[in-house]
């Protein structure tokens, strides 16, 4: 049998049971949780280089250990000499034991690695309690060989909630070891 997540169990064993005490659910189910959680590394520069795609796959693939999609162009832009069909980026989504095994590694070890780290933006969320994190540097990731980089590359992630609204989910981020800024 395959173990569960650390983060996991925190999450049914502590997080659930103050979530239903601060906001009033009557029923566990009703406790918002993380759906999921999507990578986006979008690549200007592919156009030029397709080795470019290659690293990338190679560092997503290693940080979240699942095989991301390539993401192509859905308009020709004739500015950025792109057309219909060129690809464009690459981007993963994690569910499940993977998903919190992620997050566990993003809140614990490569947020805290972050240079002049004072914590995330308490404030994007998108209104229907999704929240989007941009990183400038894939080189936060112990995952990643600093000699093996050929360009830094930022990326999206976005963690989906079950939460209606912002506060449900800031709190659930928040009790799940979210380091948001005290601005």
């Amino acid at each position: 049998m395959a173990r569960v997540p650390r983060l996991k169990e925190r999450y049914l064993s502590e997080i659930v049971p103050t979530m239903g005490r601060e906001f009033g659910y009557v029923n566990a189910m009703q406790v918002p949780r993380p759906a999921k959680v999507v990578l986006n590394v979008g690549m200007g520069e592919a156009l030029l280089n397709a080795k470019a795609l290659d690293a990338a796959v190679k560092d997503i693939s290693s940080i979240t250990g699942q095989r991301p999609i390539i993401t192509k162009a859905k308009k020709s832009i004739s500015t950025y000499k792109l057309r219909v069909g060129n690809p464009i980026g690459v981007k993963v989504t994690l569910r499940g034991n993977r998903m919190y095994e992620f997050l566990d590694r993003l809140m614990s070890i490569a947020l805290p690695r972050v240079r002049d780290f004072r914590g995330v933006s308490p404030d994007s969320f998108d209104g229907r309690g999704n929240y989007a994190l941009g990183l400038r540097e894939q080189l936060m990731w112990p995952e990643i060989q600093y000699d093996s980089v050929d360009k830094v590359r930022g990326m999206e992630i976005i963690i989906v909630t079950t939460a209606k609204t912002d506060d449900e989910a800031r709190r659930l981020l928040q009790l799940m070891g979210m380091p948001f800024s005290k601005e």
